[in-house]
């Protein structure tokens, strides 16, 4: 009987056909404590057939391909309903950022010498931003979803007391870090120091180009989402102020008729139009009487 591999790696990809190839080749491909999943959610392009070429060079990748879009639901779904049970160690990546030499070993070395950690993040490594993010990632304990790692006793908590993320939350990342911090409970139990950052596990991001069309349309769908998220956020604070995450539904929509009327756009320039197309996003997507 063949042990379970001590690291399994879940890698999230819509649409990164551009950069799948590269994600995949900076994992460590091949190694037998080392499980790779790809899970290409809601992909119309050829993401699904790169990873599939990568994996068949590989030994120690599977593709699993989901017809329905959504990272926090795909998330759920690889975690709680496929896999077959959990790791030391999760580590989760996203499809367009390429991981540095060493990361996946640091993170693990991580929660290790930190046994009160949950999780441990990833630093960002490329950008122009790239410094002010590392400073903050360090004072705050944050977790940036592009490159972090979990407990799997803290998943096995999650699964036994059914918490799940809300299916259509926008910024799982942050969700998943204040759980963490909270051991899954309501907010007087925060604790900074239960997710660690991680000096020796970094990530690139895909270069953004100021003279591309494709790359502005990207940011502007983008900063529509970044408004979706504040909104969320601000649902999903109140919830783990009160009851903690055991509170959070399944889907955030379903609260969105008795969260919505009391928001409005905020009044920066900058974030006013995009928060007035979110708010139009939100309300659609509540369920008639």
């Amino acid at each position: 009987m063949t042990s379970k591999p001590s690291i399994c790696i879940a890698v999230l990809a819509h649409n990164e056909e551009a950069r799948i190839a590269a994600c995949l080749n900076s994992l460590p491909l091949d190694e037998k404590d080392v499980a790779i999943h790809v899970i290409v959610n809601g992909s119309t392009d050829a993401t699904a057939g790169i990873a599939g070429g990568v994996a068949a060079a590989a030994r120690n990748v599977t593709v699993h391909i989901y017809k329905k879009g959504g990272k926090a639901r795909s998330w759920n779904r690889f975690l709680f309903d496929e896999l077959d049970g959990f790791h030391d160690t999760h580590i989760f990546v996203d499809g367009d950022a390429e991981i540095t030499p060493g990361s996946i070993e640091a993170l693990r070395q991580a929660l290790h010498e930190k046994p009160q950690a949950n999780a441990a993040s990833g630093l960002p490594m490329n950008g122009r931003k790239m410094a002010y993010y590392q400073q903050a990632m360090r004072r705050e304990h944050g977790l940036f979803g592009d490159l972090y790692a979990v407990r799997g006793d803290f998943l096995q908590r999650m699964q036994a007391g059914g918490f799940r993320l809300p299916d259509d939350v926008i910024g799982d990342d942050g969700l998943i870090c204040a759980m963490a911090k909270t051991d899954l409970g309501d907010e007087s139990h925060w604790n900074d120091y239960r997710v660690a950052v991680c000096e020796g596990a970094g990530f690139l991001c895909a270069p953004v180009s100021a003279l591309s069309p494709l790359s502005w349309r990207m940011q502007y769908r983008r900063m529509i989402n970044y408004s979706v998220r504040h909104y969320q956020n601000a649902m999903i604070s109140r919830i783990m102020r009160d009851t903690g995450a055991k509170g959070l539904p399944r889907l955030l929509s379903d609260i969105y008729r008795r969260e919505l009327p009391g928001m409005r756009p905020r009044g920066r320039p900058e974030l006013f139009w995009f928060d007035r197309l979110a708010l139009k996003r939100m309300a659609q997507a509540v369920q008639p009487v």
